[in-house]
């Protein structure tokens, strides 16, 4: 099975700044391109930190109200420093986050969620950046058509894996959910069946009526 990976989903072209970039520059760099962070890279164009929306607007959050309704926010030592950084280099977070082009959706994924991170610097073996990978591109695993979910179930999984013959397991997709059903020679192969499936790009739900062959009756 081929399974798409960072390399195939990251975007290439992307904007970053230099730790020492100027608030504003930053500011005017997020707006320009639409954007809601941006890697922040050395002079070797390796990603250091990253730079959001949400750091930008602790200038502002750190600040009294204009019209005296409320008081400045009290905001822990690390945020303050922030609030008054005057350069990417004080504005961002770190160290980066980062993958590798190789990776699975599966595993940028669950290193999106374990840093509680939106998008990942993807680096090369020399730990320069190459791309950029959102959650939105993960997502994009999801927006394959049933039917090419439908013929790689078919082909790849039950017949060319685990050498079922054509026909003995029926295969229905409808919006990434699939229905397993029909006869597997041995029961051990249904939880294989199931898993195999599961793993298939774009695949969101697996639910199957598999069962065992009956046992042949002997001659008698």
């Amino acid at each position: 099975m081929l399974h798409r990976l960072v390399g195939d989903l990251m975007t290439s072209a992307v904007v970053s700044v230099r730790q020492d970039t100027g608030f504003k520059d930053v500011a005017e760099r997020l707006t320009k391109h639409d954007i809601t962070a941006v890697p922040v890279i050395d002079e070797q164009g390796h990603p250091v930190g990253m730079v959001s929306e949400a750091d930008l607007l602790r200038k502002q959050e750190s600040q009294a109200d204009p019209g005296g309704h409320l008081t400045a926010a009290h905001l822990p030592p690390a945020e303050r420093a922030k609030a008054r950084a005057l350069t990417a280099q004080g504005l961002m977070t770190s160290p980066a986050v980062t993958a590798r082009p190789q990776w699975s959706v599966v595993e940028a994924a669950r290193v999106m969620a374990r840093n509680h991170v939106k998008r990942l610097p993807v680096v090369d073996d020399a730990d320069r950046m190459v791309g950029i990978v959102s959650r939105g591109d993960l997502l994009r695993v999801f927006l394959r058509r049933d039917l090419t979910i439908y013929e790689e179930i078919t082909t790849e999984v039950l017949t060319r894996t685990l050498g079922l013959p054509p026909g003995e397991v029926t295969v229905q997709v409808s919006d990434g959910r699939v229905t397993l059903s029909g006869t597997v020679p041995q029961e051990s192969l249904i939880p294989i069946a199931v898993r195999l499936s599961e793993s298939v790009d774009g695949v969101v739900d697996v639910t199957h009526h598999l069962r065992p062959a009956p046992e042949p009756t002997p001659d008698t």
